[in-house]
């Protein structure tokens, strides 16, 4: 196995990707931010500043309850009482997670036309298609692991082991 190359992706980036999500997400006029733990909330509470919108979290990895599966009823209800929400993730890489949200919200009843996703950085071989996203790659050919401006305080060797849980995004 080759070497990972890791790529800064900056403050500056993540301000201009914020920018542009707001921008492109106004017209649908979501009424309640979703961050996704860990790496979508910092976009979103940068986002719910933009935006003026209210924001909550959610962290379905941990499989902790009342972070992940007894939200998901929550927010599923609030579609249904008319709330659009929008989820935010740094990046829709492999498409796992936003396709567990999906398949969760889905299961407790939720109305998809009122959730939308939205990312900085979308890969086009993803198996989930988002709505909004900000930087565009194709994993095919872009096979450097990205570092977030909050991922940059872990060491090099946690940065390789979160990179090397799917190795072929980055083979």
């Amino acid at each position: 196995m080759s070497e990972i190359v890791f790529t800064p992706f900056t403050h500056e980036q993540m301000v201009a990707g914020v920018n542009a999500i707001a921008e492109a997400a106004a017209e649908w006029s979501p009424s309640l931010l979703v961050g996704i733990g860990r790496g979508g909330l910092t976009p979103a509470v940068f986002l719910s500043h933009r935006m003026g919108l209210p924001l909550v979290s959610i962290d379905y990895s941990t499989k902790i309850a009342q972070f992940g599966e007894e939200l998901v009823a929550v927010l599923a209800q609030r579609t249904r009482d008319g709330d659009r929400l929008l989820f935010i993730e740094d990046i829709n890489d492999s498409g796992k997670t936003i396709g567990e949200l999906r398949a969760v919200l889905a299961a407790e009843g939720a109305v998809t036309a009122r959730i939308r996703f939205a990312v900085l950085m979308d890969n086009s071989r993803s198996s989930q298609r988002v709505e909004y996203g900000y930087i565009d790659i194709d994993r095919s050919v872009q096979k450097d692991w990205f570092v977030f401006p909050w991922e940059a305080m872990a060491p090099r060797a946690a940065l390789a082991e979160d990179a090397m849980e799917v190795p072929e995004r980055i083979a």
